[in-house]
C-alpha cells in the first residue's frame, strides 16, 4: 500500500511500524474473540424484558461508532461493545433483584455515558481511578468474574435454587451436556491458543443443539436485515432519576466501569509497549471520550454500559497498534448484523458456558492481591465474597468499600484512605441504614 494510502494518512501506520493487512488482519482477529457478545449480551439483557432482536441491533450500533471513535479520534487498536459484568448488572441486580424496569436501568446507562463525558473531558476519571484502593480495584475483576459464573451456571439449569441456598440443578438433560459440551471446547481451544474460542465453542455447541433438537433452524433466510432497535429506542425513564436508588445504581455503573476500562486500557497497553517512560498512555483521554460516547449511545438505541474489551489483547498479539485495527473490527460487527438469524438460534446454555469461561479471565488477578496484610486482604475478601453471594456487583463493592474505610480508621491506618473513599463508604452505610427510619 502507497505510503500516501487514506490508511497511512488516517492512522499513521508506518510511524507505529505496522502495515494495512498486518491492522485488518489484527481486527478480524479481536473480533473473532470479542464476538461471542452477539449472543451473550441479547440473551441477558433480554431477560430484563427487552426485545432480543433489538437489543442485538442496538449492541452492534453501540459497538460500532464507539470503535470509529477509537479508530480515526484515538487511533488506538481496542475493540469495544457491552461490558460483561456490566449487562449483568444491568439485568440481574437492578431488574430482577431491584425490582426496577429495564428503562430504569438504561436511564442510568445514559447518565453515566453522560458523566463519563464531562469526566472524560476535564480528566477526573482518572484522578477517581487513582483514589481507589488497588486491592479493591483487583477484588472488583475477581468478584465480578465469579458473579457472572454463577449466573451462566444458573442459566444452563447446572445450579438451582434450593429451600436454603443453590444446589445442583439437572446435569444428565439435554442443556446440561451442550453446556459441558461447550465448556469444554472452550477451555481447550484456549488453552491450545485458539483465536475465538469462545466464539467456536457457541457455534459447535450450537450445531450440537439443532442435532439434539435442542434449537431449530430459522424459518427465515440466513443472512437477513437486523432486527429494529424500535422496542427498545430512547425508552429512558426520568421519573426517579433524583431518588437514593438511582444514586446507587449509578454509582456501581460508574465504579465497575471506571476500573473495568481504565485496567483494560493499561494492559493491553502494556502488552503492546504502547506505554509512555512515565507509565502512562498518551492518548487515554481519547480512549475514555470514545467509551462514554458509546456508553451514552447506546443507552439510547437498548444496550448497557459500552466498555473496552479485554480481548483487544489478541489483536495487539496479531500486530495491531493503530485505529485501523478498531475500524477492522467494527466493519465485522456490521458484516455480523446482517445474521441475525444465526445468532438467534444459540441455546442459553452454550452463551452460559461462554459467561463461566469469562468468569475464570476475569478471577485471574486474584494472585495479585495483597493476602499479607489482613487490612487489605480482608476487604478484598468481603468484595470478591458478597457479589456471588447476594447476587449483586453493588453489593460488593459496598461491603468492600466500607470494611476498607473501617478497618484502617480502626487500626491506626486512617492516613492511606483517600477521603474520596471515606465520602463513599458514608454513602453505602447511610443507604443500608435509611430504611430502618
Amino acid at each position: 500500500m502507497a505510503e500516501n494510502s487514506f490508511f497511512e494518512k488516517a492512522f499513521k501506520l508506518k510511524k507505529h511500524g505496522t502495515d494495512t493487512r498486518t491492522e485488518i488482519m489484527a481486527g478480524i482477529t479481536t473480533f473473532m474473540t470479542m464476538s461471542y457478545i452477539l449472543a451473550v449480551n441479547p440473551q441477558i439483557l433480554s431477560e430484563s424484558g427487552m426485545d432480543y432482536g433489538a437489543v442485538f441491533t442496538g449492541t452492534i450500533i453501540a459497538s460500532v461508532v464507539a470503535m470509529l471513535f477509537m479508530a480515526f479520534y484515538a487511533n488506538l487498536p481496542f475493540g469495544m461493545s457491552a461490558g460483561m459484568g456490566l449487562n449483568a448488572f444491568f439485568t440481574y441486580t437492578v431488574v430482577m433483584q431491584m425490582g426496577k424496569t429495564w428503562q430504569f436501568a438504561l436511564t442510568a446507562v445514559f447518565l453515566e455515558g453522560i458523566i463519563f463525558l464531562l469526566l472524560s473531558f476535564v480528566g477526573l476519571r482518572e484522578a477517581i481511578f487513582n483514589s481507589i484502593p488497588i486491592n479493591l480495584k483487583k477484588a472488583v475483576s475477581v468478584g465480578i468474574g465469579l458473579f457472572i459464573a454463577e449466573i451462566g451456571l444458573l442459566n444452563a439449569g447446572i445450579l438451582k435454587v434450593g429451600e436454603i441456598s443453590l444446589s445442583l440443578g439437572e446435569l444428565t438433560n439435554a442443556n446440561g451436556f451442550i453446556f459441558f459440551f461447550a465448556l469444554i471446547i472452550m477451555v481447550v481451544l484456549t488453552a491450545r491458543n485458539v483465536k475465538g474460542a469462545l466464539l467456536w465453542g457457541i457455534l459447535v455447541s450450537t450445531i450440537l443443539s439443532l442435532i439434539l433438537g435442542v434449537t431449530h433452524f430459522p424459518d427465515s433466510h440466513i443472512v437477513s436485515l437486523p432486527p429494529t432497535i424500535e422496542p427498545v429506542f430512547f425508552k429512558l425513564d426520568f421519573s426517579n432519576v433524583f431518588s437514593l436508588e438511582m444514586f446507587s445504581v449509578l454509582f456501581s455503573f460508574l465504579f465497575v466501569d471506571i476500573f473495568d476500562t481504565l485496567g483494560t486500557l493499561t494492559g493491553v497497553a502494556t502488552k503492546a509497549d504502547m506505554l509512555d517512560e512515565n507509565g502512562n498512555l498518551p492518548e487515554i483521554k481519547k480512549a475514555l471520550l470514545s467509551d462514554a460516547i458509546g456508553t451514552t449511545l447506546g443507552s439510547m438505541v437498548g444496550t448497557s454500559t459500552v466498555t473496552t474489551f479485554v480481548e483487544s489483547s489478541s489483536g495487539v498479539a496479531e500486530g495491531g497498534r493503530t485505529g485501523l485495527t478498531a475500524l477492522a473490527t467494527a466493519a465485522c460487527f456490521v458484516i455480523a448484523a446482517f445474521f441475525f438469524p444465526v445468532f438467534s438460534i444459540i441455546p442459553a446454555s452454550a452463551t452460559a458456558a461462554a459467561l463461566v469461561t469469562v468468569g475464570l479471565f476475569m478471577i485471574t488477578t486474584v494472585v495479585d492481591i495483597d493476602f499479607s496484610d489482613i487490612s487489605e486482604a480482608f476487604p478484598a475478601f468481603m468484595t470478591i465474597l458478597m457479589m456471588p453471594l447476594t447476587y449483586s456487583i453493588a453489593e460488593g463493592i459496598s461491603f468492600g468499600m466500607i470494611s476498607y474505610a473501617l478497618i484502617k480508621l480502626l487500626t491506626g491506618k486512617g492516613k492511606e484512605v483517600s477521603p474520596l473513599v471515606y465520602v463513599l463508604s458514608i454513602v453505602f452505610i447511610l443507604r443500608y441504614l435509611l430504611p430502618l427510619f
